[in-house]
């Protein structure tokens, strides 16, 4: 029978308690009418995925299947299917990583309709850590051709988040100075990727020198670290003669952002925030009022901007950064050092579970 990893209750406190991964065998599921059966090569691991073993996320559901990004091969077809959707078959796809917001930029379509992020959700059985999984046709995109099954498990929930945090909400155009902070993680990735396929000048912050390093490999066009008491001054050296200032900051982790970047960015400037890691709460300076900075929270993405980023990952040929990748869902172990890396902040890029039985095919994971 089919494999589904989930997470397992046990008593403890949040924050303190720490659920075990346990393994399951399940019936092979049967898709209905409108549904695609998807035999999964690749799952994910993201942030969220952490805060809901630490009980640090809302509405966790302890019997669905676990992890919100997947990369898999169209098996077959419900009744009723679309003629797009039934040649898919034997084709790879990958998931989408949220049920319940179409197309609205503004947010989910209808408040009184719930959204959430697919894995261990009480609103959804939807989840990537499984051997199959059927979702309504809507809800699997065509995998870009020269992505591997790592790559493709590694792109859906960052991809998303930062398509939106840079594209949709700092609006980022070619020739704009971008700061992206925190790079090493997999969001900052994306929208490093993004925005130096776009054109942009990219600017990276990191604790760690060694990684500074490798987004330039990648594009960016400098950094500073951020433990550094001047690291704004540091930056401003760095910015264009002819472009002394940053257009939008793109960030996940709150803090002191605000009184750091307010005297780079540009009057009107953006500062797009999807995440607050350092503190749930951020300043918010009067300099930043009287500059007429635009404070934007940003969450994920709809479908419309999902289909968009996969497009756009497509037409450019950017690869995902994987920084580790495990084989087999019943590798457990594996997992959990998977999840130890990103704990202590360690990776570069994805870490990604390779379903036992997938195929690479030959294709390389490039950084």
């Amino acid at each position: 029978m089919p494999l589904q990893l989930t997470v397992k209750k046990i008593d403890g406190k949040p924050g303190q308690v720490y659920y075990p991964l346990q393994l399951n065998t399940i019936p092979k599921p049967v898709p209905g009418p409108g549904e695609l059966l998807i035999r999964l090569h690749s799952c994910a691991l993201n942030h969220r995925d952490l805060f809901i073993r630490q009980h640090l996320y809302p509405a966790i559901s302890f019997d669905h299947a676990f992890l919100a990004d997947g990369y898999g091969v169209v098996e077959s077809a419900g009744p009723s299917v679309s003629q797009a959707s039934a040649q898919l078959i034997g084709k790879p796809v990958l998931i989408t990583p949220s049920r319940g917001w179409i197309s609205s930029p503004d947010g989910p379509d209808d408040p009184n309709q719930p959204w959430t992020v697919i894995g261990s959700a009480q609103s959804t059985p939807a989840g990537t850590a499984q051997e199959y999984i059927v979702v309504p046709e809507a809800e699997a995109v065509p995998a870009p051709e020269h992505l591997n099954a790592a790559e493709g498990a590694a792109l859906p929930l960052v991809g998303l988040t930062g398509w939106r945090a840079l594209v949709t909400k700092a609006q980022a155009k070619p020739g704009q100075n971008i700061l992206v902070t925190g790079i090493g993680g997999g969001v900052a990735l994306q929208v490093l990727q993004f925005a130096v396929a776009m054109g942009c000048n990219v600017y990276v912050t990191s604790g760690n020198a060694e990684k500074i390093e490798k987004a330039k490999k990648m594009g960016a066009k400098g950094g500073v670290i951020y433990k550094d008491k001047d690291w704004d001054k540091q930056l401003l050296k760095q910015l264009p003669k002819d472009r002394p200032f940053l257009d939008a900051v793109v960030d996940g982790a709150g803090g002191d952002v605000v009184a750091r970047s307010v005297k780079l960015l540009k009057a009107g400037g953006v500062i797009s925030c999807y995440g607050m890691t350092v503190s749930p709460k951020m300043d918010w300076l009067m300099q930043a009022v009287l500059k007429n900075v635009e404070l934007k929270g940003s969450t994920m993405g709809s479908r419309k901007e999902f289909e968009e980023m996969v497009g756009f990952v497509r037409q450019k040929g950017i690869r995902p950064v994987v920084s580790k990748v495990v084989k087999g869902l019943d590798n457990l172990k594996g997992i959990d050092e998977l999840f130890e890396e990103m704990k202590e902040g360690r990776q570069f890029g994805k870490l990604v579970v390779l379903i036992e039985g997938s195929k690479e095919e030959g294709k390389e994971s490039k950084l």
